[in-house]
């Protein structure tokens, strides 16, 4: 067992070194490279990609530092504001929030160390396995190729000198007991040291607990408000319907006898009051979960939406996969509340749905050809601006953020941006499930 680990650890040593001597030296000299193009213009069309590429390689080694060491190494990326991504003024906006995130600093500044420090102590459990190997065998080798005149740099010194035959397996088990024991240590120093340039200052953590304490406390209300809402349904609704059916099957079994006629009609109407119920608990059902979002994921449930909307609504959607289940609720929720909106108080004759991943990021884009003035505090109605602000929050529980442009006359625009990396990619510090 000790053998085994030993050997992984040399393993997983080799395979650090090289990618921290190629990555970090290759991704730090294309982002200063492409930063100082920005002089001229080119770097803010570069600039993004290299430093995305930076941040996927730093979390990587997040990840790597998790499964190897059991480090948790903490990311604070500034979220991109809401607005195209493409063209010269989105890649100029994400190029500048780039430049004022000190994340990127700090990941500039950990490339060079890793490519050397990094490097090293990445490097040392193979080299410890691979010199005690050698080392041990070195006799043994001397003896089968008899080779003998090769010179070990220590004076005149050589493979075949007496001294050198003897000493050689003792220092060769001596490296090896030093690989067993130290290659753990030195692979969990190699990612604490990523750890001190990755891990962002105090009052970035704790803006970011405080962050996250008050998402909880909104997704708990929110959940709260929810329940109260189906308990309210169900009471209101179907269960009322079934206890008048009920009642009405009572009255039917009395009168079966005496008033044939009487009992045939409260029988339809019974008969009537179990399908509204049915209706009712179907609808109920649809509103907790919607079957279609389960089944076909969430571009298929929003097409749905918009097929019963009284509005005709365009969706065009670009996923190549599905994203987590929780996440999907609270987007398609968040739409339907959005459209919902625009239906009632935008005054609209066409809405259009853009749904894309681009950035590690779910963007959902609801436009409407409306009159305008909605904003999630104020707005149109009080009920328009209390549901922009409950979408507000809904999207708070995963780091989302909703932006409103909806100038006095139209037209309106509300973008919503959720963080999440789509299966199979490197983890981000919000996962989609």
């Amino acid at each position: 067992m000790r053998v085994r680990r030993t050997l992984v650890a040399a393993a997983r040593g080799l395979g650090l070194a090289l990618v921290a001597e190629v990555g970090s030296i290759v991704l730090f000299v294309l982002t200063v490279l492409s930063m100082a193009l920005m002089v001229i213009g080119v770097g803010v069309l570069t600039t993004p990609a290299a430093v995305a590429s930076a941040r996927s390689f730093a979390q990587w080694r997040r990840v790597w530092g998790h499964e190897v060491a059991g480090l948790d190494i903490p990311a604070a990326y500034r979220p991109f504001p809401p607005g195209p991504a493409r063209g010269p003024v989105g890649r100029a906006r994400r190029c500048a929030v780039l430049l004022r995130d000190p994340a990127t600093w700090r990941e500039l500044l950990w490339l060079p160390v890793d490519a050397t420090a990094g490097f090293a102590l990445a490097l040392l459990p193979p080299s410890l396995v691979a010199y005690g190997v050698a080392f041990v065998l070195l006799p043994l080798f001397q003896w089968v190729t008899g080779l003998g005149t090769q010179a070990l740099g220590f004076g005149p010194l050589t493979t075949d000198h007496p001294v050198v035959l003897l000493a050689a397996p003792p220092l060769g088990i001596a490296l090896l007991a030093l690989a067993a024991w130290g290659s753990p240590v030195l692979l969990r120093a190699h990612f604490r040291l990523a750890e001190v340039f990755l891990t962002p200052p105090r009052a970035e953590l704790a803006a970011r607990v405080a962050r996250l304490a008050e998402t909880r406390q909104e997704a708990v209300n929110a959940s709260a408000a929810e329940l109260r809402r189906i308990e309210r349904d169900l009471h209101d609704g179907a269960q009322a319907r079934l206890v008048a059916m009920g009642m009405n099957l009572g009255a039917i079994e009395a009168l079966v006898e005496k008033d044939p006629a009487r009992a045939k009609e409260m029988l339809g109407r019974a008969r009537q009051s179990s399908a509204e119920a049915l209706t009712e608990l179907r609808d109920l059902v649809r509103g907790i979960h919607p079957p279609v979002l389960a089944e076909r994921g969430l571009g298929d449930a929003v097409r749905a939406l918009a097929l019963r909307m009284e509005l005709p609504v365009e969706v065009a959607v670009a996923l190549e996969r599905r994203v987590g289940a929780p996440l999907e609720s609270a987007a398609y929720f968040a739409v339907s509340e959005v459209l919902t909106n625009a239906v009632k108080h935008s005054g609209a004759d066409r809405i259009r749905v853009d749904i894309g991943h681009t950035g590690g990021r779910l963007r959902i884009a609801v436009a409407d050809n409306g009159r305008g003035g909605a904003a999630p505090a104020s707005g149109d109605g009080a009920s328009q601006g209390s549901g922009l602000r409950g979408v507000e929050r809904r999207l708070a529980t995963f780091d989302g953020v909703l932006t409103v442009s909806s100038p006095a006359g139209g037209p309106t625009l509300v973008t919503m941006e959720i963080p999440c990396e789509m299966p199979g990619a490197i983890p981000s510090e919000t996962p989609c499930a």
